[in-house]
């Protein structure tokens, strides 16, 4: 079972993305509990969570703010999380990745099967996947032993929705949303078969191209953020053409 403050740190996750919640704009408690349907303790326990993913500011005055990111920002994030995890994925199989280990990633895998075995994906999948796969990344990096790949990963996954487990929906498009993650898990298997066999190189690019998924997902809510830039400059051309016009009209004495 879900906790509820995880489906709220999803939610919230996906307001931003999708616009909802601006860049720069203050978070009030009360305010999104009444917008999702729960209760402030959730609220309160998820905006702290999102602090540390980068994607909230948290103020000395104990209250939350949306932090501007742009989205090459969160591309090139993504990209370099994709090196960094090829990286220890390839230093654990050279390594030789330990049965233990390879049995929890297993247990990652089907916990995914079991996502998809429905054909479909239904609201309680998003998180239930984002958990599955933070852990899934999370075994992976801890087991190549490296506190410098780790540390690093950990500086970049500050990076708004860098972290692996930063999963947004397209709510709109959940046939399409299936086949991305479907796909996404397709490698999840690909990538454990070649730790177990020690396959290093291979491996590593699997991760690096698994990484890519994360930004086809972005890229299909980036269409809220283009829609909202195309909408805010022409409101500016508008407002231009006002105030050019207003300034004919006035008297050049008036205008200083």
């Amino acid at each position: 079972m879900l906790r509820k403050n995880s489906r709220v740190v999803v939610r919230i996750r996906e307001m931003i993305l999708h616009g909802e919640l601006q860049p720069g704009q203050r978070v009030r408690e009360v305010e999104l509990a009444n917008s999702l349907g729960v209760s402030r303790t959730p609220v309160r326990e998820a905006l702290p969570i999102l602090a540390q993913e980068g994607i909230l500011i948290q103020l000395d005055t104990r209250g939350f703010v949306v932090r501007e990111f742009t989205p090459q920002e969160i591309m090139d994030a993504i990209d370099v999380r994709g090196v960094l995890e090829g990286l220890a994925a390839r230093t654990l199989a050279e390594q030789g990745a330990p049965r233990r280990l390879i049995q929890s990633l297993h247990d990652c895998l089907r916990e995914g099967d079991e996502i998809f075995g429905k054909r479909h994906l239904i609201e309680s999948d998003e998180d239930r996947y984002g958990e599955m796969n933070k852990q899934f990344h999370d075994l992976i990096v801890s087991g190549a032993g490296s506190k410098v790949i780790s540390d690093a990963i950990e500086r970049n996954s500050r990076i708004p929705f860098a972290a692996a487990h930063a999963i947004a929906f397209d709510r709109v498009d959940l046939v399409r949303m299936f086949d991305f993650l479907w796909y996404a898990h397709r490698q999840h298997h690909a990538i454990v078969q070649a730790l177990e066999v020690g396959e290093g190189e291979r491996v590593g690019a699997l991760m690096f191209e698994h990484a890519y998924g994360t930004k086809v997902s972005i890229n299909m809510a980036r269409r809220v953020w283009r829609e909202s830039s195309e909408d805010d400059d022409l409101d500016a051309r508008e407002k231009e053409s006002v105030d050019a016009r207003q300034g004919a009209a006035v008297p050049g004495s008036l205008l200083g």
